[in-house]
């Protein structure tokens, strides 16, 4: 591999028989030759160069759409113009983040469709950002506007050195920091990974991970690009509405390659339950990357054992760690080994302590997966807060440093000071200790919560909760908490309140309601606290908030909490018409255990944007064509939504 840009390596390609296999559905499939995507950029390339697009400027890929994000992605790599890519999702809050990131950029273009574009209008006019959005109009670039393509682009040759794109954090909803990676960076960690993982020509890689994702756009297109492998991509969304189809596609074409994080496989385990799928061959699969967020052992040994029937060899799950500031991968195992782990000690993982290996007390047990050692040419150290290096069986802040690790943030010379020293060591915020050689996460020094293979900053959710009525910042704190027998963590809401349980009802209801709607979250428990812990210099302790709730302190609130809730739903409410009623039906099967009433707000009870979007087909496969996603926002009762498809019916 002697590429020294992804432009060499787009072009090295251009003659190679491989394509990319965008997956729209069960039988429904649209093959793009490396060649047919080299022109394709170039020929987007000549229309945002009309524009005035030129090298060194910045684009903001707004696309839900696989093969409209690659053209676009193309094309400004090939032109010089760094590419910004921001998930679409389903709330408002990533288009308040698409907003954020647009002022921190100056004068981005903005790539994107007409439906995007309007929304993100009325988003502006809401929250008066109307200038900043019409800045963004005016250098905005409409996917439907491309009917011809046959004339090329001027190729921008960069150097190694030069910003092959900006990925921003995911999740965040304040402040969001852009890692700025490098054609160098990115093309040091594919080799890395080549070198370790082999990959090579027969490989057939398939992911339905989002491209805005460090593990879907570089793990699983870039490196396998430049491979040469067959790519096949599947939209996330149709993962989420059909998640069984990844391996039935898996099965089907033979595939060598694929990926998920921990929420993938819980879903596909939920809606698989004890049936076999017949016919799935998945002995092929020699990888199966395990990564994204914290790895749960329980769930990855369930998956395995779910799918033994299949041939999925025990050696092909792949757990690894990573992190955008690295180009992606840091630690992975030896290939076709079996994945293994450690049972530690919960309550000896603090910064400094030696790890505690097998404890006596079956309660003080936390399994910890082994992600392997170091790739190539990175190295990683685990430090105290000096940065000195600790011994093996230690735990201290993971530090990386290599080829393939940024310089640093976008236009944010504090954060990049404070995550690089003058040795060129990044902290990765994560917490980790080496035993027998191998690297294990043991948590994090950075506050992040890890939910559905995302990373959210717990005061962005705290800036949403707050808005309910009576709460206040000081008063609020999320949290995620890894319950012992729960395959990863849940977005826990602990606020401060003194009186009864009957008073803090509403106050609950709301708060789940306010981050369900804003971040498309689910909140697992709004758990009622007399105190909230903090440190002499007032910093929120939110470990000890997450090991009280483990320990049951807080048990008999929750319990009151649940009774007072049920009792709520046995009082019964309005009688329900039949579409009332089938739309119920639709919305209890998305969300097992939870008796909805016509009234209730799907956001008070749980309804997180995977379960919004699942809930959404099932009507849609009913009610053709007639709601919209985004629609099930503003009609977030069963009575509003029966309403509405009333009137859209009585309209047709």
């Amino acid at each position: 591999m002697k590429y020294q840009t992804l432009v060499d390596m787009l072009e090295a390609n251009r003659k190679a028989d491989r394509a990319v296999c965008y997956v729209d559905g069960e039988n429904s499939e649209r093959r793009v030759g490396f060649d047919e995507l080299h022109d394709r950029a170039l020929g987007i390339l000549h229309h945002l160069q009309s524009l005035g697009a030129a090298p060194g400027d910045r684009m903001i890929i707004f696309l839900s759409d696989n093969e409209q994000f690659l053209d676009g992605f193309w094309a400004a790599v090939c032109g010089g113009i760094q590419p910004v890519p921001l998930a679409v999702g389903i709330s408002d809050e990533h288009r308040h983040k698409l907003l954020r990131v647009a002022r921190k950029l100056g004068r981005p273009w903005l790539y994107t469709d007409a439906r995007n574009l309007e929304r993100l209008q009325a988003l502006a006019t809401e929250t008066g950002a109307l200038d900043l959005f019409a800045e963004l109009k005016s250098r905005a670039f409409l996917v439907e506007s491309i009917h011809d393509v046959s004339r090329p682009g001027r190729i921008h040759r960069p150097s190694p050195d030069d910003t092959a794109f900006i990925q921003f954090s995911s999740g965040s909803t304040s402040e969001p920091k852009g890692v700025v990676l490098t054609h160098a960076n990115l093309l040091a960690n594919t080799r890395s990974a080549t070198e370790l993982d082999r990959f090579n020509e027969a490989d057939v890689s398939l992911s339905w991970m989002p491209l805005t994702h460090d593990m879907g756009l570089i793990g699983f297109f870039i490196m396998q690009f430049a491979n040469r492998v067959h790519v096949n991509l599947m939209p996330t969304d149709l993962f989420v509405r059909r998640p069984l189809l990844w391996l039935q596609i898996a099965s089907r074409k033979r595939v060598t390659i694929t990926c998920s994080p921990n929420f993938g496989y819980r879903h596909f385990l939920k809606v698989l339950g004890d049936r076999r799928l017949e016919g799935l061959d998945l002995s092929p699969i020699r990888l199966i990357y395990n990564g994204a967020e914290p790895i749960s052992v329980e769930l990855a040994n369930q998956f395995m054992d779910a799918l033994a029937y299949t041939g999925l060899r025990r050696t092909a799950m792949y757990p690894v760690y990573g992190l955008a500031e690295a180009s992606l991968a840091v630690a992975m195992p030896e290939p076709d080994s079996e994945y293994r782990w450690i049972r530690v000690n919960r309550h000896r993982l603090a910064p400094g302590q030696r790890i505690e290996t097998n404890p006596a007390e079956a309660r003080d047990v936390l399994e910890l997966m082994c992600v392997g050692r170091p790739i190539p040419d990175t190295e990683v150290r685990i430090a105290d807060e000096a940065r000195a290096a600790l011994p093996e069986e230690h735990v201290g802040r993971i530090l990386i440093r290599g080829p393939n690790v940024t310089r640093g943030y976008f236009a944010d010379p504090q954060a990049s000071a404070a995550a690089i020293d003058a040795d060129g060591w990044l902290d990765t915020g994560d917490l980790g200790a080496f035993h027998e050689g191998s690297l294990y996460i043991t948590g994090r020094a950075k506050e992040i919560i890890f939910v559905n293979g995302q990373n959210y900053y717990p005061h962005d959710l705290e800036n949403i909760a707050q808005r309910a009525s009576g709460l206040e910042l000081g008063k609020v704190v999320a949290a995620g908490v890894a319950r012992p027998g729960t395959q990863g963590e849940e977005l826990v809401v602990f606020v401060l309140h003194r009186s009864g349980m009957a008073d803090f009802l509403p106050t609950a209801t709301e708060v789940a309601r306010l981050i369900n709607e804003h971040a498309g979250l689910e909140v697992a428990e709004v758990v009622p606290v007399k105190r909230i812990p903090k440190t002499t210099s007032g910093k929120i302790q939110r470990h000890l908030l997450e090991a009280a709730l483990v320990d049951g302190e807080f048990a008999a609130e929750l319990a009151e909490l649940a009774a007072l809730r049920a009792q709520k739903s046995a009082d019964g409410g309005p009688a329900a018409s039949d579409l009332e009623n089938r739309l119920r039906a639709i919305c209890e099967a998305a969300l097992p255990g939870k008796r909805i009433e016509v009234e209730d707000n799907l956001f008070e009870i749980g309804a997180s944007s995977l379960k919004l979007i699942e809930i959404h087909e099932t009507i849609d496969r009913d009610y053709p064509n007639l709601v919209d996603l985004t629609e099930l926002f503003d009609h977030p009762t069963i009575r509003d939504l029966a309403a509405h498809i009333k009137a859209k019916l009585a309209a047709s």
